[in-house]
């Protein structure tokens, strides 16, 4: 009798954590959809995003779901986004064409050597980038022997009139006075910049409430070794006073003098042209996937202390989203016991990534002692305090806090990416991450 109720029991076990997967797995893949456009702001699908979550947070079962609204200022890419590179032995090929070969034939042979560049693929722009359209020279600069003021002398050659300069980024960040002279209107002739991206080509929108004087755009160094001229035609649009909202849902505990917050981030980057988007399902469908499952197993499970989820928009656009929240929180921030960031969990690492506030550390060993005892992650790798996620805003006010990651698995390369999306999507470190913060809160 024993043996068939252990065999009932586990078989029931086995039923509830499958459905929490087919659940977690349905979410992440909904966020994660064309719907949602890469759950940006140009298209609303960040806003249509929030109102699936809301939903599906009613279906959990919470006691309470309220929005709380905010506005931001970003920069958008939803229309135009097109480039062209031809190199220079292509010109050189022009050249040598047969004296009776009219003009008409080599304007023939000469759109024929054009190569287009794909959009999230070959290139993509910088967050604070302005729109831009026309051909261009490129010029690519001298790493190995740089010399600032040759290069600016360079650009004051007539070949190199309205050009874009080329560069790799990180050389670019090492030199940055010089660079950003680029960058400026009446400083230096050129047109814009060129950064240099190893393949796959990323993307980022942190910076893009303001706009520069002049162009940036993201090209692999594949794509742009040997070029001499390019064409681009991309149009950009300038969202002001945008209309977003956080998420907050609650759980009733037994006690309410303090609380629990599991906080993850529902938006993502959006568009990069009318036709490609940035699915984001491990940034962060897999985050905010946990927190509506951990929602269900509360609403099912009350805890001690009452539990708020809060679903931040804006974290893609600078933490601006949970920048707001701890300006305008719902309640006091001393009521929490421990708040804990869940952001791009979908990989299979079997160390896990975190951070831990300053007034977090007292309970970290908690942590490490149930991660040792139930064999969740190897260990549980503690990086330094970043503002790289929704908790860096709670952790400079003395909020204790950790912030949980599991990346450089196999679905690292595809951050900030085109193909963090659903077919790549990778859910090993799910679980065990679930059961890390249910633990945690049942025993702190």
């Amino acid at each position: 009798m024993k043996k068939v109720l252990f065999l009932v029991l586990a078989v029931v076990s086995l039923n509830v954590a499958s459905q929490d997967m087919s659940h977690y797995k349905r979410v992440v893949k909904e966020l994660a959809s064309r719907k949602y456009q890469g759950r940006g702001y140009a298209k609303g699908g960040a806003n249509k995003a929030g109102r699936f979550l809301e939903k599906e947070y009613r279906r959990a079962g919470v006691d309470e779901v309220v929005r709380q609204p905010f506005t931001l200022d970003i920069q958008t890419f939803s229309g135009k986004m097109e480039m062209e590179a031809i190199g220079q032995l292509d010109n050189i090929q022009l050249d040598n064409l047969q004296s009776d070969n009219s003009t008409s034939n080599r304007e023939i042979v000469k759109l024929s050597n054009w190569k287009t560049l794909r959009p999230g693929i070959d290139f993509s722009m910088r967050e604070y980038s302005p729109g831009v359209k026309g051909e261009f020279p490129v010029y690519h600069v001298d790493t190995l022997h740089f010399d600032a003021d040759k290069m600016f002398r360079d650009l004051e050659r007539p070949e190199y009139k309205n050009c874009l300069v080329a560069c790799e980024f990180w050389f670019t960040y090492k030199h940055r006075e010089a660079f950003g002279r680029l960058q400026k209107a009446g400083e230096c002739p050129n047109a814009g910049l060129i950064y240099t991206w190893p393949s796959p080509i990323k993307f980022f929108k942190a910076y893009g409430h303001r706009v520069v004087d002049k162009p940036i755009v993201w090209v692999t160094p594949e794509a742009i070794e040997g070029v001499q001229r390019v064409r681009l035609n991309v149009d950009a649009k300038f969202l002001k006073d945008y209309e977003c909202f956080n998420v907050i849902s609650k759980i009733e505990g037994s006690r309410h003098d303090s609380c629990f917050v599991l906080t993850a981030h529902y938006d993502h980057i959006g568009n990069l042209g009318a036709k490609v988007f940035y699915a984001g399902a491990n940034d962060n469908g897999s985050g905010s996937a946990a927190l509506v499952t951990l929602a269900a197993y509360y609403a099912k499970h009350r805890p001690k202390f009452d539990i708020y989820f809060l679903a931040f928009s804006g974290e893609d656009a600078n933490l601006r989203g949970s920048t707001y929240f701890v300006e305008h929180s719902t309640f006091p921030l001393e009521k929490i016991r421990y708040l804990i960031n869940i952001d791009m969990i979908g990989d299979n690492n079997p160390v896990e990534y975190c951070e831990v506030s300053d007034a977090g550390m007292k309970a970290f060993p908690l942590f490490e002692h149930i991660n040792a005892e139930k064999h969740y992650f190897k260990t549980l790798n503690r990086g330094d305090l970043a503002a790289n996620s929704d908790h860096y805003v709670f952790a400079t006010r003395g909020v204790p806090c950790i912030f949980l990651e599991n990346e450089k698995g196999d679905a690292y390369q595809y951050y900030h990416t085109i193909f963090d999306n659903y077919r790549h999507a990778v859910f090993d470190s799910y679980e065990p991450t679930f059961r890390l913060v249910r633990d945690f809160i049942s025993q702190y």
